[in-house]
């Protein structure tokens, strides 16, 4: 904070009343008390949670007669944050905050500072303009944005020195427990923890090396490195994951856990060789982080009872499709969990087990010493159990073991790669699985898709005159018709209070951008299908249906496409139409 003489603070705390901001009688006893100890006013407000640091900040600015900027409510381009380095902004208290009129718009919590000023702009080589903000805020920007890498930033200067007298970067010195690169790897797992990242990219480049961080779906860059850091954080990840640390031409396949603010974080790891250098993928899976309910997921309406119908038969198939990525394993957890109890024995097969579970009896895959998913299956199939989970069906003997302990009396639970739920029937035909098979032993089939959540601080808004005519083209045939079908038809699809169909406008909800929740998003939520293979279904699959066949069939028993799906949650706020039309855009 600016550096205030006594007639300087006289005048802030004048301030502070005249806006109302402070009790006048405490400011008279707290001045009376200072003035025997010698001690500051505003110190004492703010000691005794009168005031913030906010305030005072804010207040001072005006005072002074600097612009002042709260950058809690503000969110900051990647290319302009590293228009000053990061140590520069931790030593200055100094963030960038755009450039305008070729001047470069810097928040700093000590404006009167001179030297500071002089510092950056002879730094930067151009002129700046001075705004004035909050320690706290400048500190927290600066940490929000860096994720606090001081760690990084020691392993960076390591590594530098050892480039400067020759000696290698990756010896055994560098990539000990204590040792800079394991701090900075701890500061990056640190950081995506807190972020909630599904997954760490670290990626080699010509001259640098960049981290990039996958938070709700989306790959945002976190920092840059210089390239002397690679070889030492390749090599400090690989010995976590026990790999081999020599082995730089194939791709390699690990995994490890870690404890980061108390939470445990399963850990797996990919390494490819790629043009410059090695690239590593880190996938964590945090246990403590992720809902284990249906509902709580975003499932709901008709799929949601077509789920539950599927769950409470004895036995038959319940799989699930969708990308990488798309939260398939979370749904069979959560579907699991609905069916656990101490009568049942289920037990798992998984490639690898991403969330260990209590009363469960979890196997994990091993390929080398033989113990494939058809492997596993077979044993498992003498384990005595009453519900089985595959991970994924990949082959044709996969899927034939499972379709037979399906038709044995078991309830089988998996996951394919399809777009959608109906591409799941042609794929296992194509997999050498008999019509009449399959249709005797699905229960119910789900395709389904992550979309990112509206922040609960948003805005509503009338939707434009093409978002009104793409949601009355999705699902006109689904909204209510008159008022009077309101109640009804938000009960069946499990949206209260959906609009009746308006050729107008419809009231959609946006996410405040900030730093916190760019873009407007926090969270995600599913959109799913499910399609209930009843007679009717079954008949089309003995009969070698094409998937768009089995899809208008299953829309006119009431099936809710991903899509539609997607445009049910925009319309009640849980989602945006851009959202939907990003990860769904392919689904009619």
């Amino acid at each position: 904070m600016a550096t205030l003489t006594k007639a300087a603070e006289e005048r802030i705390v004048g301030l502070l009343l005249a806006e109302g901001l402070a009790d006048s009688e405490l400011v008279l006893k707290i001045k009376t008390d200072t003035d025997v100890t010698g001690g500051s006013v505003l110190a004492e407000l703010k000691k005794q949670n009168v005031i913030t640091d906010d305030m005072v900040s804010h207040a001072t600015a005006v005072i002074i007669g600097v612009p002042y900027v709260e950058l809690k409510n503000i969110t900051i381009d990647q290319d302009i944050l590293t228009k000053i380095p990061y140590e520069a902004q931790r030593r200055a208290m100094a963030v960038p905050l755009g450039e305008k009129d070729g001047l470069l718009n810097v928040a700093m919590t000590d404006v009167t500072n001179v030297q500071i000023t002089d510092y950056l702009s002879n730094l930067l080589n151009r002129p700046i303009r001075v705004w004035m903000s909050s320690e706290r805020g400048v500190r927290e920007m600066i940490e929000k944005n860096h994720g606090d890498f001081s760690g990084v930033t020691e392993a960076v200067r390591e590594s530098s020195a050892e480039a400067t007298t020759g000696q290698p970067t990756s010896n055994a010195k560098t990539i000990a427990q204590d040792s800079p690169i394991s701090k900075a790897l701890t500061t990056i797992l640190s950081y995506a923890v807190r972020t909630k990242t599904s997954d760490i990219h670290i990626e080699p480049l010509e001259n640098s090396l960049i981290i990039r961080n996958r938070i709700d779906g989306v790959l945002r860059r976190v920092m840059e490195l210089p390239k002397s850091v690679a070889p030492a954080l390749v090599s400090r990840i690989k010995i976590l994951a026990n790999l081999k640390i020599d082995e730089h031409r194939i791709p390699q396949d690990g995994q490890f856990a870690v404890v980061v603010d108390d939470k445990e974080v399963d850990l797996r790891i990919a390494t490819s060789p790629v043009t410059w250098g090695e690239q590593v993928v880190i996938r964590l899976l945090d246990k403590t982080g992720t809902s284990m309910n249906i509902e709580k997921m975003g499932m709901t309406g008709h799929a949601l009872r077509a789920v539950k119908e599927g769950i409470k038969k004895p036995n038959g198939m319940i799989l699930t499709s969708g990308p990488t990525g798309s939260g398939k394993s979370t749904t069979l957890y959560a579907l699991i969990q609905e069916i656990k109890s101490d009568e049942i024995n289920i037990v798992t097969m998984e490639d690898p087990v991403e969330y260990k579970m209590d009363g469960i009896n979890q196997i994990q895959v091993n390929v080398d010493a033989g113990l494939t998913f058809a492997a596993g299956l077979r044993s498992i199939l003498r384990q005595d159990p009453d519900a089985v989970m595959v991970g994924e069906i990949r082959d044709g003997e996969t899927a034939s073991l499972a379709v037979q302990a399906a038709l044995t009396g078991h309830l089988v639970f998996s996951t394919l790669h399809t777009n959608s739920a109906a591409g799941i029937l042609p794929r296992l035909l194509d997999m050498g699985i008999e019509p009449f098979l399959l249709a005797s032993t699905l229960n119910v089939v789900i395709g389904q898709r992550l979309v990112r959540r509206v922040t609960e601080k948003h805005e509503l808004y009338k939707s434009s005159e093409i978002e009104t005519r793409s949601i009355n083209e999705i699902i006109g045939r689904l909204l209510p018709q008159e008022d009077s079908e309101v109640a009804s038809v938000s009960e069946d699809l499990g949206y209260p209070g959906l609009p009746v169909k308006n050729d107008n406008y419809y009231m959609l909800s946006r996410g405040m951008d900030t730093r916190e929740t760019p873009g407007g998003y926090k969270g995600r939520a599913g959109l799913y299908e499910t399609i209930e293979v009843d007679e009717d279904i079954q008949k089309l699959i003995v009969n070698h249906s094409t998937s768009a066949e089995i899809m208008r069939l299953a829309k006119e028993k009431g099936t809710v496409t991903m899509r539609e799906d997607g445009i049910l949650k925009a319309l009640s706020g849980i989602t945006t139409i851009d959202e939907v039309n990003r990860v769904a855009s392919d689904i009619t």
